[in-house]
């Protein structure tokens, strides 16, 4: 008996050990999330939906380049092959789409497909009309004014004006297969669990709200230098920075967003990977100018703030893993330009500033903040505004209270008219912001698109910033761009919309078997190249 059992045992020792070669690779993401991001296509949550179910899944014409980590990610071919304004209209870009590419269902994306996702964002009457995701879409793409089928592989979007950025909002819609609304008997919210059907490198697989997303590597994505590497994916909301190191620590997951501060140093002794890298992000607090009797309407009043503020002790309180912001841009930038006002820690300044505008120690300013309890970019928001809530008092006896909601209840507020019963009386939204291109900046200030119409929550208007925003986009010359955007940022430093508070370093935790991973310069990255070993 031994001897007949003793190749059977030895094949058995072999065929279990060689059995991790052929098991599935499974990469687990914590996100800051409090629910996964919506699933039919244009995800919410911010940005981070955006990274985790939105490019990796749903793709747009133009996508952003990921590859480098020396300078601010840049626009690349997406599924259009390529784009240029009609010759004959600087309002109109002809988009010529990439052939043979086909969503997840195996339905060929073509120009009718475009033409119905964008009826989805744009057209109220359409019987695809998605309003949730249509009110991100017309807050990031404000400028799309109409567009039409030329042929099957050519479509022209038009913009409500001549805008030398405008593919920099093109970037963000995205497009689902029209087959999934079908599917579902056109009702979105049954898309959102069938699940829908994109063109990524990615496919959902199955969606449990509140728990997890997961997603399969898409044999048959039509870029095939960019297959993923991993076989998985799954992405959990996990909103509490604690409650995320402990789920990397206990293996539960292999990845983190925004790791608690405090909590990185040990987790670099216990074998983990840290990763920070600059890119363009900033933390501030968007003034509610619009509301009626709002303080924040005397520019002495938001220009004393940006000089109460300890950003360097904030700094050292993250733990460096994030860098004082003193405008919209970074000051190392060249477009920085060289406002009047160069805001640090001066106490007495900002105390001279409120006390002309009427605020002084016997009449404090008193200030009401809509903060979230976590999310996308929102870096540790409890604590962070707890610090500026004593600073604040401390340097310029400014009284700070709270009112704490969720993310996305936030990010809808921050699209609310000024008095809405939304903002229950917010002097101020914390709401973190890209600051990746000029066609944000139009986004964020250009008094156009004051909410609800677009993100210009404080309804900030300055004629000389929308003059410079104006040469800018009829430039097409690399120094007249670049003077305009100075001028324009300038503007957004001297009499500022927003407290400007930090730029994020985007710190990350991950287990040392995630291999691959590159932080770009962009709210976003490259999930194909990452592998788990």
């Amino acid at each position: 008996m031994p001897r007949t059992l003793a190749p059977f045992a030895t094949l058995s020792a072999l065929l279990a050990t060689a059995a991790p070669a052929f098991a599935e690779s499974v990469l687990r993401i914590g996100m800051t999330a409090a629910d996964v991001p919506t699933t039919t296509g244009l995800p919410n949550n911010g940005f981070e939906g955006m990274r985790f179910l939105g490019y990796p899944v749903f793709e747009g014409l133009v996508l952003w380049d990921l590859s480098r980590t020396d300078r601010l990610a840049t626009l690349r071919p997406g599924l259009a092959e390529r784009w240029e304004q009609a010759p004959d209209d600087k309002n109109t870009w002809i988009f010529h789409l990439r052939p043979n590419v086909r969503f997840h269902d195996g339905t060929a994306f073509d120009a009718d497909a475009v033409v119905w996702n964008l009826d989805r964002f744009f057209k109220q009457d359409s019987p695809q009309y998605e309003p949730p995701a249509a009110g991100i879409s017309r807050a990031r793409a404000p400028l799309l004014a109409s567009y039409r089928k030329i042929d099957e592989r050519t479509v022209a979007i038009t913009s409500a004006a001549p805008a030398s950025y405008f593919p920099y909002m093109v970037v963000y819609l995205l497009f689902t297969s029209p087959a999934s609304f079908e599917k579902a008997g056109r009702d979105w919210a049954k898309v959102a669990s069938l699940p829908a059907a994109g063109t990524g490198p990615f496919r959902i697989t199955g969606v449990r709200p509140r728990e997890a997303v997961d997603l399969a590597r898409n044999e048959g994505y039509w870029d095939k230098e960019k297959l993923a590497k991993v076989d998985r994916v799954r992405l959990m909301p996990i909103p509490e920075a604690n409650a995320r190191i402990a789920a990397l620590r206990a293996g539960q997951v292999d990845w983190i967003e925004a790791p608690a501060p405090d909590g990185i140093p040990s987790l670099r002794q216990a074998g983990f990977t840290i990763t920070t890298g600059s890119y363009p992000h900033v933390w501030p607090w968007f003034y509610n100018i619009g509301a009626a009797n709002s303080p924040l309407k005397d520019v002495r009043v938001r220009q004393a703030l940006n000089y109460c503020i300890d950003r360097e002790g904030l700094v050292t309180f993250l733990n460096g893993t994030a860098e004082p912001a003193v405008g919209w841009l970074k000051a190392s930038d060249p477009d920085f330009g060289a406002p009047q006002n160069r805001y640090g820690l001066d106490p007495k300044k900002g105390r001279a500033l409120l006390a002309e505008a009427g605020y002084t120690e016997k009449n404090p300013l008193s200030l009401k903040v809509m903060i979230s309890t976590s999310g996308s970019g929102q870096m540790q928001p409890l604590p962070m505004n707890e610090f500026l809530q004593e600073n604040l008092k401390q340097t310029c006896n400014v009284d700070v209270s709270f009112n704490v909601v969720e993310w996305q209840v936030l990010l809808n507020s921050a699209r609310a008219a000024p008095d809405a019963a939304v903002l229950q009386g917010a002097h101020a939204l914390n709401v973190s912001s890209p600051s990746s291109d000029v066609a944000v900046m139009a986004r964020y200030f250009s008094s156009a698109n004051v909410s609800p119409k677009g993100f210009n929550f404080p309804q900030w208007k300055d004629a000389r910033f929308d003059a410079a925003l104006a040469d800018l986009a009829g430039a097409t010359d690399p120094e007249a761009i670049a003077k305009a955007t100075r001028a324009a940022h300038e503007r957004l430093v001297d009499d500022p919309p927003w407290l400007y508070i930090v730029h994020d370093l985007n710190p990350r935790a991950m287990s040392p078997r995630v291999k691959g991973f590159v932080s770009p310069q962009s709210w976003f990255v490259d999930m194909t190249r990452i592998s788990v070993q």
